[in-house]
């Protein structure tokens, strides 16, 4: 990019346009780069110390500081950083995508790996809230050059002139914006404090704050922004006072007080930093916002790529050098390097799980009241982790809410189902029969059990069906059956077309009257009927020879129930086929099944059938009234 030469006379700028339409880079920066306005601080710190990083390469004894003020309307930052000559004022300060901290460029030597700052974008970026942006600077690098001035307005016009030598004495530059109208709530001074401190406070050197002009004489007391170093690397005399002074800052970061903290150091990587155990279960599909500093200067509080997928139940705060930030620096660049850091990340906390298994329990079971879900989404994937973290494990059982260790205490056979609707149907006589269930109709479970044999060979880990369960019920007395054979048959011919058998058996509790069984099999049986059913001649052939052997869906008659014994003994064989209808939609229903449109037209002909029997007049007396 090219621009006309201007004169060394103070009294005599030259103007220069800048080769871009700045309106419409301005538009850019502000919709479609940035998030917020609100950058442009981060962009002024950002450039303060990499001019002070650069003054140290040359002269590691010079005095650093980067002085912060804002009033109404008004926003100055000064830092005793390399400075600029007119030419590089010309050439860096107006040419998008050149910038000072690239090796060689005017004699700087420094690596990009000491900046913060690698796209060159630079000032330009503060016009999302100034209307003019003026420039004093001297440079450290050339003693004899003059001091510069670069002025430049939104219209996208600037002017660059040398000063006389007494506008500025010592090196460094000084970046005063006006904002433009209808930005002036971004220079307000306790939004600028509040923004350079959330932006700054982890930055290497000592930044400070005052509100008014210092120009005028009308500042205040500064006040101090950084806050180093970062509190997982300040010593503390005990461990318990340092969970304390990391709760403090989860609380103050976050907005909440963490279970735990686990610390993120890998030197090799060049990360640093802690992650918070979140205080209530959060859901896995929810994508956690990790708060990530890049050489100090804070680069997103929403990086959603830093952690594993299945790590949901942390939060992690982090300072790194090695990892790249995407184009707006408000993100990180999901590259080979961030993939490893994640995978290094994600071992830290499967091993401060195994920590705590090995050495505290009690800490332990708090983390898994909160957070099983997202161990058991890991250990699916880690068989180490699986081993370990298997005995602690919660699982909802026929016995309760216990870890599979005390179950399988009980246990060696397993049986689990595969929805939750279906186990809540069978729990409460699994357990009053003795036979062992878990449900495995949450999200993961089945996954585990699936792998619980190879952990444990020991035991028999199999899907229930309804054969199992009709096997340990009690069979009821020979005598007896055949003295209600009636009774089935009728029961049998009713539920006929609903692909149901019907069992009679004795069981507990007494209270329930009818069980409704189904299982896997079942229901692919049922499924390829329907289908059958529906197809054409040459799918129904097909069908017809995959017809399988497996059991129908089953309704089991309680015989200790009392109301199971008065129906099987009505006289009635019509009121008999009703009640056993009825029978069969209570206990489908209890059973929390999707009903099919020939189970809800049967529930509606039962009810109607009971009601018609319940008001059917008589030709007494007292029917007539």
């Amino acid at each position: 990019m090219t621009s006309t030469s201007s004169s060394s006379a103070p009294s005599d700028p030259s103007a220069n346009s800048f080769q871009v339409d700045l309106r419409g880079l301005v538009d850019l920066l502000s919709h479609h780069l940035y998030s917020s306005p609100r950058v442009y601080v981060r962009e002024l710190l950002q450039n303060a110390v990499d001019a002070v990083t650069a003054r140290q390469a040359l002269d590691p004894e010079a005095e650093i500081r980067i002085r912060l003020s804002a009033s109404a309307g008004r926003v100055t930052i000064e830092d005793s950083g390399i400075g600029l000559t007119a030419a590089e004022a010309h050439s860096l300060l107006a040419t998008i995508g050149r910038s000072s901290k690239r090796g060689g460029d005017h004699g700087l030597e420094t690596t990009r790996r000491e900046f913060l700052g690698q796209f060159g974008i630079g000032l330009l970026a503060c016009f999302v809230v100034a209307r003019q942006i003026r420039v004093v600077t001297r440079s450290a690098r050339d003693p004899q050059a003059a001091p510069v001035e670069w002025l430049a307005t939104d219209d996208g016009s600037y002017t660059v002139r040398e000063l006389p030598d007494d506008a500025r004495r010592e090196p460094g530059t000084t970046v005063i914006l006006q904002a433009r109208p209808g930005a002036e709530e971004w220079t307000v001074p306790a939004k600028v404090e509040q923004l350079a401190r959330d932006y700054g406070s982890l930055l290497p050197y000592d930044i400070t704050f005052t509100e008014g002009e210092p120009e005028a004489g009308d500042s205040g007391e500064p006040r101090g922004i950084t806050d180093r170093p970062a509190v997982w690397d300040r010593p503390f005399p005990t461990p318990a006072a340092r969970r304390v002074a990391l709760a403090g800052h989860c609380s103050q970061l976050f907005g909440f007080t963490p279970l735990d903290s686990i610390d993120l150091d890998l030197p090799v990587a060049g990360v640093r930093g802690v992650a918070y155990v979140l205080p209530e279960p959060t859901s896995p599909a929810h994508r956690a916002g990790h708060r990530v500093h890049l050489k100090g200067m804070l680069l997103t509080d929403h990086a959603d790529n830093l952690l594993p997928d299945w790590a949901f139940f942390v939060r992690a705060v982090i300072d790194t050098d090695t990892l790249r930030p995407t184009a707006s620096r408000e993100n990180l660049y999901d590259d080979e390097t961030l993939s490893a850091v994640r995978e290094a990340l994600g071992a830290r906390v499967r091993a401060w799980l195994a920590e705590l298994a090995a050495s505290e329990p009690e800490r332990l079971a708090a983390f898994l009241s909160v957070h099983h879900l997202g161990v058991k989404s890991l250990a699916r994937h880690d068989a180490e982790l699986l081993g370990l973290m298997l005995p602690w494990l919660p699982f909802e059982t026929s016995e309760g809410s216990m870890s599979l260790q005390e179950f399988t205490a009980a246990h060696t056979e397993i049986h689990f189902t595969r929805t939750v609707e279906e186990f809540r149907q069978i729990a409460p006589i699994a357990a009053a029969h003795g036979l062992g269930v878990i449900n495995a109709g949450y999200t993961y479970d089945a996954d585990l059990l699936a792998l619980l044999p190879a952990v444990r060979p020991d035991l028999k880990v199999t899907e229930l069906d309804a054969g199992a369960v009709t096997e340990r019920l009690d069979p009821v007395p020979t005598s007896a059956e055949l003295a209600l054979a009636p009774f089935l048959s009728t029961a049998r011919t009713r539920l006929e077309a609903q692909g149901c058998d019907v069992v009679l058996r004795a069981f507990q509790p007494v209270s329930v009257p009818a069980l409704y069984l189904d299982d896997r099999q079942a229901r692919q049986e049922r499924d390829r009927t329907a289908a059958l059913d529906s197809a054409d001649s040459l799918w129904s052939g097909i069908l017809g020879a995959l017809r399988g052997s497996a059991p129908r869906a089953r309704l089991v008659l309680n015989h200790n129930n009392p109301l199971i014994r008065r129906i099987s003994a009505l006289p009635d064989e019509a009121l008999t086929g009703t009640a056993v209808e009825s029978l069969y939609g209570q206990a489908l229903l209890m059973s929390q099944r999707p009903l099919r449109p020939a189970d809800s037209t049967l529930l509606n002909r039962a009810f109607l059938g009971l009601l018609e029997w319940a008001t059917h007049s008589t030709d007494s007396p007292e029917g007539q009234k």
